[in-house]
């Protein structure tokens, strides 16, 4: 099974909305396995719209002459992906990532395309139309470019077998598929995660968007991705990576190999390049609330997905990401959770702890939610339990001073920031 740790990798989205093209595909996929694919970061997703010749920055566009085989299946636009020309599809260009040593992704749309139903095109190896299999009720409400699929129909299972059977002959490792959770569409997951065991290839199956889910529904999710969103669309501000605290403390006891509940993409680096909204712009996030964002999604375990353009992005920016201690908590840590969420003036004190999986060593994530620093102090049995107290503790992010003494983690914690440490017991 795929995803034994939580996936990290790069996604168009917050860089290119729906615009992206093939060689700025290429470009970020050369400097993720040149400079952070020995850091664990290895896939490559190109986000949605990929089929509209006609994508534009701020929006979709309303019966876009979406480029599909005669079967009704998306297929690039080849005036944004030139190798996908003459039937070739993500073929040449899943090929050329995958000879950098990444993996390739795409993003998918629920349902069925409604220029495939306005031009009845057959479902491949069925009697039937895309007017047969059609759901006009249930359609997206934020997106123009598909119907539903009713599944009482034989019909919808063998569309979506069709559409992932494509996707695997063209070597796509990962699936994003939107639209599922929001309002949860049970049967739609179930028939999705079919067409992929039927398909053969090993394909990751991510969930979009989160809105409002439920942990009830974790067994279904379990069963059937591999990672799935627990919030809407989440930018640069402050107070959407505040928002996360509470959905990661409420997930994070569920996460285990296999499946990962997905705080969203991180947008570090430079973003809005042509994206859904915003002007170009670097991340507007501070360094030290970009930190705190990259400290809860390890200690929460959710996936990383960059949403920055890499070629175009500091230095700085991936210097951060190739932080040892990033795919070390991330992908060899156990029991993530939090602590302590104390309400004090001017602020809270969330802490965190993980613990690693192969050896003594214990994780700490010590962040303050105000506006100004803070100097804070936490008995080390509350976070290492009762009678431990002799340890060393290691900064995980450079510049720290955090230290250990009488019992207590003390640290001077920034505005919007955390103390990451590592504690090691000393006897």
């Amino acid at each position: 099974m795929r995803a034994a740790t939580p996936p990290m990798g790069w996604n168009s989205w917050d860089s290119y909305g729906t615009t992206v093209t093939e060689d700025e595909v290429l470009a970020n996929a050369q400097v993720m396995a040149e400079r952070l694919l020995p850091h664990g970061w290895d896939t490559v997703v190109v986000d949605i719209a990929w089929y509209d010749p006609t994508a534009r920055s701020h929006g979709y566009n309303a019966d876009a002459p979406l480029t599909l085989d005669a079967y009704g299946r998306q297929v690039p636009a080849p005036n944004r992906f030139p190798s996908a020309a003459d039937g070739a599809g993500f073929g040449p260009l899943a090929s050329q990532v995958h000879a950098l040593g990444l993996k390739f992704g795409l993003h998918i749309m629920r349902g069925i395309p409604r220029l495939a139903v306005e031009l009845d095109l057959p479902v491949l190896g069925t009697d039937y139309t895309a007017k047969d299999v059609a759901d006009l009720e249930h359609v997206c409400q934020w997106n123009p470019d598909n119907y539903g699929l009713d599944h009482d129909h034989p019909g919808a299972q063998a569309y979506y077998d069709a559409q992932v059977a494509q996707f695997a002959a063209w070597g796509v490792d990962f699936i994003k598929a939107d639209d599922m959770q929001a309002p949860y569409f049970e049967r739609e997951i179930a028939a999705y995660q079919r067409a992929i065991e039927r398909s053969g290839r090993d394909i990751s199956l991510s969930l979009s968007p989160g809105t409002h889910l439920s942990t009830a529904h974790l067994p279904h999710l379990r069963e059937n991705a591999q990672m799935w969103r627990i919030s809407d669309d989440l930018w640069d501000r402050w107070e959407d990576v505040h928002a996360q605290f509470a959905r990661l403390a409420r997930w994070a006891p569920f996460q285990q190999a296999g499946g990962w509940a997905d705080a969203d993409m991180l947008p570090l680096g430079r973003i809005g390049i042509r994206a859904e909204r915003g002007e170009p712009r670097d991340c507007r996030l501070t360094l030290d609330e970009q930190r705190t964002m990259l400290s809860l999604w390890c200690m929460g375990r959710s996936p990383l997905m960059v949403g920055g353009d890499l070629p175009t992005s500091t230095p700085e920016t991936l210097d951060l990401l190739a932080t040892p201690a990033v795919a070390e908590v991330l992908q060899g840590s156990v029991d993530g959770r939090e602590l302590l969420r104390e309400p004090l003036e001017g602020g809270e004190l969330i802490v965190w702890s993980a613990r690693s999986a192969s050896s003594s060593r214990v994780y700490a994530a010590v962040f303050w939610t105000g506006d100004a620093p803070f100097d804070a102090s936490v008995a080390l049995p509350s976070i290492l339990g009762t009678g431990i107290v002799d340890v060393a503790a290691t900064d995980l992010w450079p510049g720290q001073s955090a230290a250990v003494v009488d019992g207590l983690l003390t640290a001077t914690v920034p505005a919007h920031g955390v103390a990451w440490v590592a504690l090691d017991p000393t006897a």
